[in-house]
């Protein structure tokens, strides 16, 4: 008997299920992206109050009951002791109380929108009356408001997730597919630092550093990728895209905080590629590295996950000849 001929689908079932697809994915897109821009706010955010035990306490205790909830509050001695916490990455800002009245130390590398919005906040702790700000950290002088931070680094995660991509969809052989993941994010690093440091001025640490927290998050992002793909082929390259860039990208926090965003959804994205790559670059261009190092274990667990399932996935190419048996199989028609 020969096979019954497969009609092709109607032109217009097919664009309308085309279009419903698509809108339906704009449903969920859009309030992925925007929510968690709409609802900044502080949420347990870390900062100190230092000061004689008194006038700390007694200052901790109005700052929690101005916004309940809104501050984790650590407890200093003095404002020397709460600068150190800010260049350790330990807090956003401190709140030092001295014979002239309050003063607000900040760090606007580690969040510019983090010390403008205490910067505004501070003025309910003063009864009104401006209150001092002594920038402890401050962002990069071409880069005050640290736009062009979280600008440049969205290219970083796109270009990983196409090297990713590309790798398992194009290379067949294992062997280079992960040489060319280790040289993609060896070039990243040089190239990222040259471009962010050494031309837009967006970075303002040691270069080295930089260097290898880019290369870092590129390895991880494109490995991500290109390890699932390599286990499930194009479904697997879809589910890469979604971590590092569809999902990771919002909850990110890299133009503001973790801690602003609605939780748990500002924990979580510092457990996706980008991120942990945003915290572990800002810690090495502001920090010297303090503060990182649980991005750190992060990007090193998916670059070590991802190419191991590089190593093991058995996906190939379109331009891999398949096994004998399976054209074989594909050649029989049934009579």
């Amino acid at each position: 008997m020969f096979a019954r001929p497969s009609r092709d689908p109607s032109p217009w079932l097919l664009a309308v299920l085309l279009v419903a697809l698509v809108v339906g994915v704009q449903a969920l897109l859009v309030p992925l992206f925007a929510a968690p821009a709409a609802h900044l706010a502080p949420r347990d955010l870390p900062v100190a109050v230092a000061g004689p035990a008194p006038a700390a306490s007694e200052l901790a205790g109005r700052l929690a009951a101005a916004r309940p909830g809104a501050f984790q509050v650590t407890t200093l001695p003095d404002g020397a002791a709460a600068d150190r916490a800010l260049r350790n990455r330990e807090v956003y800002a401190a709140f030092v109380a001295g014979p002239d009245g309050v003063a607000l130390h900040t760090a606007p590398a580690a969040s510019p929108t983090v010390a403008a919005l205490l910067a505004e906040a501070s003025a309910q702790l003063a009864a009104g009356r401006p209150v001092p700000v002594v920038t402890v950290v401050p962002a990069a002088p071409d880069d005050p408001r640290g736009a062009g931070f979280a600008a440049g680094f969205l290219p970083l995660a796109l270009t990983s997730m196409l090297a990713g991509a590309l790798l398992v969809a194009l290379v067949a052989r294992r062997g280079a597919r992960l040489l060319g993941l280790v040289g993609y994010a060896a070039l990243a690093g040089l190239v990222g630092v040259a471009v962010l440091h050494g031309w837009l001025g967006v970075l303002a640490g040691s270069g080295w550093l930089e260097a290898r927290a880019i290369g870092l998050f590129a390895l991880a992002a494109a490995s991500t990728v290109a390890g699932l793909g390599a286990l499930l082929g194009g479904p697997g390259i879809g589910l890469g895209a979604l971590l590092v860039f569809l999902v990771g990208n919002p909850l990110s926090a890299v133009s503001a905080a973790p801690e602003l965003l609605p939780q748990p959804w500002g924990t979580v994205g510092q457990f996706l590629p980008v991120g942990a790559g945003g915290t572990l670059l800002r810690s090495a261009a502001f920090f010297d590295g303090a503060g990182g190092s649980r991005a750190l274990a992060v990007l090193a667990g998916y670059a070590v996950v991802g190419l191991a399932l590089v190593l093991v996935g058995r996906f190939r190419s379109g331009g891999d000849a398949a096994p004998a048996s399976d054209q074989g199989r594909r050649a029989e028609v049934t009579v």
